[in-house]
């Protein structure tokens, strides 16, 4: 991250499914409802969702650049696409971004990213999207940056980013599989299946559709998160898949300013979700609050 720059990002549901995006290659020919701009020096990304008792849910990172954390924020929708209610569903002491959403066991599982702490978490629905408790039963070999699992033929499979080493956390996917979503997972080869900034790292759900898997990732070639880069692959899933690159999606110029980035695509219903990213230049007071922060590591505690 630039000293002279901020990445600001804001979240967006799109009234229609993801298939339709896929479709069209583009969100441009979409209308755009979106959740509400933060506070100064903070932004909502990574929004994932699904509709539950008939509302429609987004969970996001909420990032403070004044902590340099990010916490995960539910927000409930009305069929306007209006927000109803929202707040801070967890925090822990680092950092949390990529709230996947999965439905499986009859209940409501949250697989954040995490990887600060050491270690993957699965978090379970005490009181969708309210309340979340860890699940000691899964274990996952890696603190696995933006997890993205689907399950295919009644058999589990994981794409995610390792997290390390650090330079090669936007171009490197691997994969796991498992037989039930707590595990045991196991990576199908040491190996990476991918290695190249522009179609390595996930950004989003996962998609079934006419005999394929179809893998929103990022493309980072210009900048981080710059856009998304689909690929496809035939059914039935192996082991070694061959990847072949679709649509290139980028946030349109209708966007202005947001337009610097496009780093995720997720399924929510009948709805699809998305975040767009403007660079700013630093203010004096984003600098004061660098600065602010440089000092308090340095004092006794």
């Amino acid at each position: 991250m630039s000293i002279f720059k901020t990445d600001i990002w804001k979240t967006g549901v799109l009234p229609v499914p993801i298939e339709r995006v896929i479709e069209a290659g583009s969100v441009d020919p979409f209308p755009i409802y979106w959740l509400p701009d933060q506070k100064p020096l903070c932004f909502l990304a990574d929004p994932f969702g699904l509709r539950y008792q008939g509302d429609l849910y987004v969970l996001t990172e909420y990032y403070d650049y004044r902590t340099r954390k990010g916490v995960i924020k539910a927000f409930k929708l009305n069929m306007m696409f209006q927000v109803v209610e929202e707040r801070v569903v967890l925090s822990e002491p680092w950092h949390l971004s990529y709230p996947f959403l999965i439905e499986a066991e009859g209940e409501i599982w949250m697989l954040p990213e995490a990887h600060k702490s050491g270690r993957l978490t699965l978090y379970r629905a005490k009181q969708f999207p309210w309340e979340w408790e860890p699940v000691p039963a899964f274990s996952f070999p890696w603190a696995a940056i933006d997890a993205s699992p689907i399950c295919i033929n009644d058999e589990w499979w994981m794409f995610y980013t390792p997290p390390y080493p650090a330079d090669r956390r936007t171009s490197t996917l691997k994969m796991a599989r498992a037989p039930t979503l707590f595990g045991p997972w196991k990576d199908i080869s040491a190996e990476p299946v991918r290695t190249h900034k522009s179609s390595s790292r996930m950004g989003g759900t996962p998609v079934l559709e006419n005999g394929c898997l179809i893998l929103p990732t990022q493309n980072c070639e210009r900048t981080y998160g710059g856009s998304l880069q689909l690929m496809k692959t035939s059914l039935p899933f192996s082991a070694s898949p061959e990847f072949d690159l679709g649509a290139n999606l980028t946030a349109p110029a209708r966007l202005a300013p947001f337009t610097d980035g496009l780093h995720t695509l997720s399924a929510a219903g009948n709805a699809t979700l998305i975040d767009v990213k403007h660079v700013l230049r630093n203010s004096p007071r984003r600098m004061l609050v660098d600065a602010i922060r440089q000092v308090k590591r340095y004092l006794p505690h």
